[in-house]
Formats: C-alpha cells, sequence, structure tokens
C-alpha cells in the first residue's frame, strides 16, 4: 500500500452491461470491477464508455466503484479492483516505491486540475487578471484549502502552486480534504479559503463569482505538456493471464476518445445526466475546456510521463533519490495497434 494512502472506502455508482454483437448472446459477459477516483470531467471517457455501450460492444460488465484518490489504485493493487483510471504523478509514485502497474492508454494528455481561491481573499491579496501565476500563488499563505483525497493529484497541485509562490509546502499552508460536490459550500460560508479539484466544480465556483482562479494546470503549465493525466491501467499480471480483456477494455475506450473527438455534442448529453445538478450553462463551459485536454493519441509516452513526475518533484511528494529513470515495463501500446 502507498505510505500516505488513506483507507480504502467503496460505493458502486453504475453499471455499464451488454454483449459484443459479435459475441453469441448465450456468452457470458466478462465481469470488471474498475475503481474512480472521483466524479468530475477528467473521467468522461469512463462515463461515455459505459453510458454509449462501448463496454457493452466488448461483452464487458464493468461496476464502477469510487474510491477517493489514491484508494483507487490501492484497490487494484489488493486485488478488490481490476482497473482504474488516474494520473501519472500517483502512477510513478506507486512505482517508485516499488508497486508497479502497467498502463495502457492515457485518455487525457493536459493536466485539469485547478486551484481557486474565495474572491474577498484573492481582492485582499491584491489578485488582478494580470498578476502572474508565481505571484499568485504567494497568496496560499497561512489559508486553508479544501482539497480530495491525501497524495492524490489535486494534493499534489496544492503543493506544486505552493512551491511555485515560494512557500513551504509543508507549513505554509493548511489543507481540509473533502469531496467536490462539497468544497463550494464550505468556501461560500468561509470555512476554506479555497480549493483544488477539478472541472465542473472549480468553473462552478467561478462561475458564481464565489472565487477567482489562482493557478489552473489547463492554462498556467505549458510547461507540464504533454501529460499523463487520465491513464487507464492495473497490474502487470492481469494483462499477463487475461490478454484478451485489456485488449477489449482498451478498444472500449478508444471508441471512446474517438466520440469525444468527433461528437463533443453527443457526449455532452451523456455528461448532462452524469451532473444533473449542475447548471446546464455552467457544465457547458466547463466541457468546452475538458474537451480540449482528452487526447487524439490516447498511447502513453514517455514525455508524458517525465512531465507527471516533474509535478511529484516540485510538489516534494516525491523525494528526488527516489524518482525514477526509466519507465521501461511500466505502458504499454500493445492493446491500441
Amino acid at each position: 500500500m502507498f505510505k500516505w494512502a488513506t483507507q480504502l472506502a467503496a460505493a458502486a455508482l453504475g453499471i455499464a452491461i451488454g454483449l459484443n454483437p459479435t459475441i453469441a448472446k448465450s456468452q457470458q459477459e466478462t465481469e470488471v470491477i474498475f475503481a474512480i477516483p472521483a466524479l468530475t470531467l477528467t473521467f468522461t471517457a469512463h462515463f461515455v464508455a459505459e453510458d454509449a455501450g462501448f463496454f457493452k460492444q466488448e461483452g464487458l460488465k464493468v461496476s464502477t466503484r469510487n474510491l477517493v484518490g489514491v484508494a483507487s489504485p490501492n484497490a487494484v493493487l489488493a486485488g478488490s479492483a481490476d482497473f482504474t483510471m488516474g494520473t501519472g504523478p500517483v502512477f510513478l509514485r506507486a512505482a517508485a516505491q516499488g508497486q508497479r502497474f502497467l498502463a495502457i492508454a492515457n485518455l487525457v494528455d493536459r493536466p485539469m486540475v485547478e486551484l481557486v481561491l474565495r474572491k474577498d481573499v484573492a481582492e485582499a491579496a491584491g489578485i488582478t487578471d494580470k498578476t502572474p501565476p508565481a505571484e499568485r500563488a504567494k497568496a496560499l499563505k497561512g489559508k486553508t484549502i479544501a482539497i480530495q483525497g491525501v497524495g492524490s493529484i489535486i494534493h499534489a497541485w496544492q503543493r506544486y502552486v505552493a512551491n511555485l509562490g515560494g512557500l513551504d509546502v509543508e507549513n505554509d499552508v493548511r489543507i481540509a480534504p473533502m469531496d467536490p460536490p462539497a468544497m463550494l459550500p464550505a468556501l461560500e460560508n468561509k470555512s476554506v479559503d479555497g480549493y483544488a479539484t477539478s472541472m465542473p466544480f472549480t468553473t462552478q465556483a467561478v462561475v458564481k463569482g464565489a472565487a477567482v482562479m489562482l493557478v489552473s494546470a489547463v492554462t498556467d503549465a505549458p510547461e507540464l505538456l504533454p501529460f499523463a493525466y487520465g491513464l487507464i491501467y492495473t497490474r502487470p499480471e492481469t494483462c499477463q493471464a487475461k490478454r484478451d480483456l485489456c485488449a477489449r477494455m482498451a478498444r472500449a475506450y478508444a471508441a471512446a476518445a474517438k466520440m469525444i473527438q468527433e461528437k463533443p455534442d453527443a457526449v455532452f448529453e451523456i455528461l448532462k445526466k452524469r451532473f444533473q445538478r449542475m447548471d446546464p450553462l455552467l457544465l457547458a463551459a466547463a466541457w468546452q475546456a475538458a474537451h480540449k485536454a482528452h487526447a487524439k493519441d490516447i498511447r502513453v509516452t514517455v514525455p508524458q510521463l517525465e512531465n507527471s513526475q516533474k509535478v511529484s518533484l516540485a510538489a516534494k511528494l516525491l523525494d528526488p533519490k527516489d524518482a525514477l529513470k526509466s519507465y521501461d515495463g511500466l505502458f504499454t501500446d500493445e492493446f491500441l495497434r
């Protein structure tokens, strides 16, 4: 287990069922348990694979479980989940600790995490639209920032931004772990000064005028492109023993990625059902940005992993002496050929 991992807590969220038209109807579906760290637009490809029937076409019955932050990869390590979707920094820190996974695709090649600061706090710090990101980041000193799971990409981004501002990432900023839907209410009642997460929840705070964008990885971090932000991965032995399963999973995600690129409006209709409590106009604004972050080529690459490791190092969640020198054996494009 990751040394910074939280306890596993599972809640079944959805099941996509069906049979591949090329498979005999009498043949039993292959059951797959998929762990997902959060319900944000980062996981659009998974929602599409379920709701547009791409898992069904591959004869897969996928049960999705919401396990916050690093609890998702921990579930895969423990064998209680078969696959997960997550970011390069978490994936690589596990490998650095000897807990090696195998990535078979990367659905998002730009980081989608953002950090917003309560509007009154930003105004008191003198932040304007023209304030450079490094100067904006200094406003985090002494503040309380809500994040998702400790050790997650969200936590790493909060620390990355603090480091960008020259702050002590361990002592200058307080964190308050919570689920994304609870972050805006906590911001509005001034329980926290800001929060880090992914769209649409960051978009929500900015559009409502409750917060300003402090630093967004989407627009303020060109040094991190390309990035491994939507890795589909499992234990290496899974693809060794069940190669056909990994191939079918990869094909389902490839179909979802194609739909995201070619039919974004149809994908948005899927997202509206997934985020029913979100204002459709607000969700549309978030989807416009998130759509651009989704990869056209979903193969995993070394530059994506190199940039992912940069985040862990800058966030001081990875000791330089433990940084990986090679990514051999951690990914394959075999199932996307």
